[in-house]
């Protein structure tokens, strides 16, 4: 086993994982501190260490909302500990191995998490790496800045630093993939074998690293979970990376929020002034997130990957059953007929023959959807409709998850079974459940080795066969709670409606607009 390790700024040392034939390495600096002339600054290089640093804690979460104190499902699910240690100073990595020697070359995964870029942390529970790197691979989770801090745009810091005037956030993702690159090795890992990969904002991002020409040939694969989100319907979760002009506006108007005039007197100014002065200022004003800056993000990724502009990798994506789910609302029917003319045009008498644009939800409305598995289908088919070769394996996630709340499968409940971490949460699981996330973790971990997420199960067994989603064979792997199955399932007359009305709509980069999409 690798105990010690020797990267770029020193010697760092692990200890055994319960499993003692796994290492694990935790708060590992990847970059300097992002305080003081650094806030707002592209990751600066990390300062070397004499001795050795041992590796054994967490490092401090990045700046957001004091975890556990709400009654949401994420403070039940893990976001459970108010007291766990927050700082600016949060650039760390951490790694888990397996490897019995450096040149071991394991293949390696990089883990971005998800929480809306406002939220989240590689010390959430579901995050450990161990059954992961159980199976033969070398798990890399990388922190990031969040809100504010992460996505901040300004004229100030375009006129200072043009070359990275905002997504620090990406930023410093990009800066824990090249620190992995270089220095991975000395894990027992491959840098020329990698995949990034995320959920939900971290999904998003791997779009963004996915679409950004200069992240071509770091990584060769990628996993993209619940990370492709619009809608086509009036009401979306999220739209297109606003432009820099815009984000630069902003700024300038929290600036004035603050009662600051100059960058200098902002960078002085201490963190939790400026996250409570943040959280009252998204009361009336958007989220600082992913900006299009033409320098780290090129446009929407969704309309980017669409038309081939995107690292030409095996992709592995999919969502959840019962996450992002959207629909129109209407009073009447005469007002939800209006609406449909509005948004399909010539096209509205074909939608509203179909059956399912007359499912009511009380709490979604007519003809209800989930939005990830929309966009992500409209995405990849347009991509293969255009010329995309590369293989893409698509999933739903969908067997039952219990508890008093009976979420459904709700975002986000699929890490549990991808990690293979069931045993850390607080939900009565049953075998059945742990049976399917052994296979769920096999075919992630299969994908991460070679690009193809099939192979053999833990008792030699093949598991079900994962094909790839094309037009022409839209085959989707199942996650339901008897275990894997694989469907061919053509696109009914709705849904080709609204993936072709998704496809003109972010081909035409006109995001929500119902007005300007109707006739697609």
């Amino acid at each position: 086993m690798i105990r010690i390790a020797k990267t770029e700024n020193g010697l760092i040392r692990g200890f055994p994982a319960a499993d003692p034939r796994i290492t694990v390495f935790k708060g590992i600096p990847f970059a300097a501190p992002p305080v003081g002339n650094n806030r707002w600054r592209a990751p600066q290089l990390c300062t070397h260490w004499d001795g050795i640093y041992n590796a054994y804690e967490y490092a401090s979460i990045s700046i957001q909302d004091t975890p556990g104190l709400g009654t949401d499902i994420y403070c039940r699910e893990w976001h459970v500990d108010p007291h766990i240690p927050m700082s600016e100073d949060c650039l760390y990595l951490n790694i888990w191995t397996g490897a019995q020697h450096p040149d071991d070359k394991l293949p390696v995964v990089v883990w971005f998490f998800g929480g809306a870029f406002q939220w989240g942390y590689t010390a959430e529970m579901e995050f450990d790496g161990e059954r992961l790197a159980r199976r033969g691979i070398v798990v890399v989770t990388v922190n990031y800045r969040l809100n504010l801090f992460g996505f901040l745009a300004h004229p100030e810091l375009t006129a200072e630093q043009e070359e990275s005037p905002t997504n620090f956030g990406h930023l410093d993702q990009r800066a824990g993939l090249l620190w992995v690159i270089r220095n991975i090795s000395h894990f027992g890992g491959d840098p020329g074998n990698i995949t990034i990969a995320g959920q939900s904002a971290g999904g998003m991002s791997v779009m963004v690293h996915l679409t950004n020409p200069s992240n071509f040939g770091l990584f060769q694969k990628a996993i993209v979970q619940s990370g492709m989100i619009t809608s086509p319907y009036p009401h979306s979760f999220f739209g297109p990376p606003p432009s820099l002009k815009d984000a630069e506006a902003q700024g300038v108007a929290f600036f004035s929020f603050l009662g600051v005039r100059t960058l200098s007197e902002a960078r002085q100014l201490d963190v939790k002034y400026l996250l409570r002065k943040y959280n009252e200022f998204v009361k009336t004003h958007p989220r600082m997130m992913t900006v299009y800056d033409n320098k780290t993000c090129y446009g929407n990724p969704l309309y980017l990957y669409m038309t081939g502009s995107h690292a030409h990798v095996p992709l592995l994506t999919g969502n959840t059953l019962n996450e992002f789910m959207s629909g129109i609302t209407a009073a009447t029917e005469e007002a939800y007929r209006m609406q449909v003319n509005t948004l399909f045009g010539d096209k509205a008498e074909r939608f509203l023959r179909c059956p399912e644009a007359w499912m009511h939800h009380p709490d979604i409305g007519y003809a209800p959807i989930n939005t990830i598995e929309y966009t992500t289908k409209s995405v990849l088919l347009k991509n293969q409709a255009q010329g995309g070769t590369e293989p893409c394996y698509y999933y739903q996630f969908m067997p039952d998850i219990p508890g008093w709340d009976n979420p459904g499968a709700f975002h986000s409940s699929e890490l549990w079974f991808f990690f293979e971490t069931l045993a850390k949460c607080w939900r009565p699981f049953k075998g059945y459940h742990y049976d399917l996330a052994r296979k769920m973790c096999n075919y992630w971990t299969n994908f991460v080795k070679t690009g193809d997420p099939n192979g053999l199960d833990h008792d030699g067994v093949p598991l079900p066969e994962w094909k790839p989603y094309g037009n022409a064979l839209p085959y989707q792997l199942l996650f339901e709670s008897a275990g894997p199955k694989l469907v061919l399932q053509p696109e009914s007359e709705f849904t080709k409606l609204l993936i072709d009305k998704l496809a003109h709509q972010i081909l035409n980069e006109e995001g929500n607009n119902d007005e300007k999409n109707s006739g697609f």
